[in-house]
């Protein structure tokens, strides 16, 4: 029986509570930051510290598609979904030492940049750019949208297509305010916030629900008998929506039953996907480069990846929770009482977060954990769109700006670029609200497999290039590029074949419409499975092409190796006509400082009431176009002493050094004791 959806007077203090402390702090935060500059808006002036790059790494990851959907993977087979949290911890340590001090050394904005100065030209560097924001629609906007709505909905017993628009409508309108008003420096520090409401709201619940299945023991004991009253039976008369024998096991056989989670994908192919979301993704990388210092950079891969042991505690056992405590709604395994439930004929483990919100929080608590999955949500969300805005500025507007046609080109002024970063934001949105119908009849009963089907279709070959980028030298351009071709192509099939054709759901009597290959062939190959293999076809692609091509000279590639990341000496430029000088000699000062030579042109248009018009209403003003011109003295420096800053950039006090490193080290240990543990 599903709790009394009304909110009480309590609810609605406690949101309107944490709606008036997120906007206290997004205004504060707003006027601490110089939202009116590069690095202001993009990442925060370069002045976190490790609590609050810890603190938005933990949040802009933990978005209300984890609560929905880690929460209804554990309600559908157990434990084995944290495998991708537990794999994060490994990601989160290789980002903080091995890749961030190469980004940190190169002086880049975005990765698709960091790519372009490796490998040299723009076709990589594009392509990137257009894949990154394909990704950020499928995977992170549109997700978290379709979460967060289908938790309000729910919540307030409304099952309409227009509730849930609704709800998108709300959500959309109160996070673009913090991104686009902001910057980087407000997206961070209202993360901050979030991410300790979220633990602390996600505690409470789960607490309440492993005393309401009566403890740890008795939640093992009877997840495998919570079964519904009503089942139905697959085409091989097997029993539909039964859980996994292996549902506490983090590594399961390859030929398990129900082919989920096999070891071999969620150990190697695992990896894929981690080095690729937590070392590359522009949306994570962004709160690292906003460090203060390398140690501090350090020191926020930590403190995230001591967080990432709570979703098993705050999200998956509550998960599975809920499927004991309400099998008849959670696992319901007819696609007729499914869709009297939850409105999905596919299965209705997506809503186990919100049944026990709904049934066992009184008055208040129910208003807390409704603030903690707008947290959740808007910390995603807003973490997503600085990331994006980025991308479209640095990697789009700034090329088309300085190698477009003769009527667009220029040097675009700080001002300009931040201007077109806020109108990016809404045209993601629109994207992305188009795109969650998709998302409602995906092939995927659980959310969280969903996402992990489209990365490891389309981002298992931009792991490939960024690795290669890092440690073998002697990839070049042609190979990289040609490479990166090889893995999208086959990438993309897959992605075309697996949502092209939806499966009939378990036990329904529509007849299977795929053809015989995606049945029998495509639809054999797990998708973990397949990230192992894309990411070796676009290395070796890669790596053959370069070996018959003329390798990049020695001297161009200083700092944009892991091997060559402390050389001081002055990196060539690999193209003469170069954007702002950035292959000659990038470094933190060049970065934050850029010098453009329509600065005095921007000054003569300063006065032009339309044009200042312009710039209120996307939250600017004329004066920021020369708010850098007192911090010159970086550009001054001559290109000796920019490599040397760059290199020295690296250096860590010996004894906070230590600290880390000690951290590190055992935060490993528990993660390898957890995988033990469960495996």
């Amino acid at each position: 029986m599903v709790g009394d959806s009304r909110l009480a007077w309590p609810d609605i203090l406690v949101m309107c509570g944490y709606f008036l402390s997120v906007l206290g702090v997004g205004v504060w935060s707003s006027r601490k930051g110089q939202g009116s500059t590069m690095s202001g808006y993009f990442l925060a002036s370069r002045n976190m510290n490790w609590v609050l790059v810890g603190g938005s790494l933990f949040a802009s990851n933990i978005g209300s598609g984890h609560f929905i959907g880690l929460a209804g993977a554990g309600a559908a087979s157990g434990v084995a979904a944290h495998g991708y949290e537990q794999g994060a911890i490994y990601g989160l340590l290789l980002l903080g030492w091995v890749f961030v001090p190469v980004y940190m050394s190169a002086g880049v904005y975005t990765m698709p940049e960091y790519l372009k100065m490796r490998y040299g030209g723009h076709r990589i560097r594009v392509t990137l750019t257009c894949l990154s924001l394909v990704l950020y629609i499928f995977t992170k906007i549109a997700v978290d949208l379709y979460a967060g709505a289908l938790f309000i909905q729910q919540a307030m017993n409304q099952t309409s297509q227009g509730a849930l628009y609704g709800s998108v409508a709300v959500l959309l309108a109160v996070a673009a305010v913090f991104t686009i008003a902001g910057g980087l420096t407000t997206v961070v520090y209202t993360d901050l916030l979030q991410t300790i409401l979220m633990v602390v709201g996600a505690l409470v619940l789960a607490g309440m629900s492993f005393h309401a299945v009566g403890g740890y023991s008795n939640l093992v004991e009877n997840f495998p008998y919570a079964m519904p009253t009503v089942v139905s039976l697959d085409a091989h008369n097997q029993t539909c929506g039964r859980p996994s024998p292996y549902y506490m096991n983090l590594l399961r056989p390859i030929d398990s039953e129900n082919h989920d989670y096999p070891w071999l994908g969620m150990t190697f192919g695992m990896a894929v996907l981690q080095v690729w979301y937590w070392c590359t993704d522009q949306v994570i990388v962004q709160r690292t480069l906003a460090s203060r210092s390398m140690l501090h950079a350090k020191g926020g891969t930590i403190l995230a990846a001591y967080l990432k042991f709570l979703p098993l505690w705050i999200m998956t056992f509550p998960g599975m929770a809920a499927r004991i405590l309400y099998p008849d709604r959670v696992a319901c395994a007819t696609a007729e009482q499914c869709m009297a439930v939850c409105g999905s004929e596919r299965g209705c483990t997506n809503s186990a977060y919100v049944e026990l919100v709904l049934n066992l929080l009184p008055a208040g608590l129910r208003g807390l954990m409704l603030a903690v999955m707008m947290a959740a949500l808007m910390s995603s969300l807003t973490s997503v769109f600085n990331s994006a805005s980025t991308v479209v500025s640095v990697d789009i507007w700034r090329l088309l700006r300085t190698n477009g046609p003769s009527w667009c080109r220029g040097s675009p002024s700080e001002i300009e670029m931040i201007v077109v970063g806020r109108i990016s934001v809404v045209l993601l949105v629109v994207a992305s609200v188009i795109w969650i119908p998709v998302i409602q009849t995906s092939t995927n009963t659980e959310l969280f497999n969903y996402i992990n089907t489209i990365i490891a279709a389309l981002c298992s070959p931009i792991c490939a290039l960024f690795v290669l980028a890092l440690f073998c030298p002697r990839v070049n351009e042609q190979g990289a590029f040609w490479g990166l071709v090889t893995g999208l192509v086959v990438g993309t099939g897959r992605f075309l074949a697996e949502f092209s054709y939806a499966v009939p759901p378990c036990g329904s009597d529509k007849p299977d419409l795929r053809p015989a290959f995606i049945k029998n062939v495509v639809g054999r190959i797990h998708y973990m499975h397949f990230a192992l293999l894309c990411w070796w076809m676009t290395a070796l692609m890669a790596y053959s092409v370069s070996l018959v091509t003329k390798p990049i000279p020695a001297e161009r590639l200083y700092r944009l190796t892991f091997w060559s990341r402390r050389d001081p000496r002055v990196r060539l430029a690999k193209e003469p006509s170069s954007i702002q000088g950035q292959d000659k000699q990038p470094s933190r000062g060049d970065m934050e400082n850029p010098s453009s030579p329509d600065q005095d042109r921007n000054q003569d248009t300063k006065g032009v009431w339309w044009w200042q018009a312009v710039l209120r209403v996307c939250g600017s003003s004329g004066a920021a176009e020369t708010e850098g011109q007192g911090k010159r003295a970086a550009a001054d420096l001559t290109d000796e002493e920019k490599a040397q800053r760059a290199a020295d950039f690296l250096k860590e006090p010996p004894y906070w050094k230590r600290v880390v490193n000690i951290n590190a080290v055992i935060c490993l240990t528990l993660s390898t004791f957890v995988y033990g543990f469960y495996a």
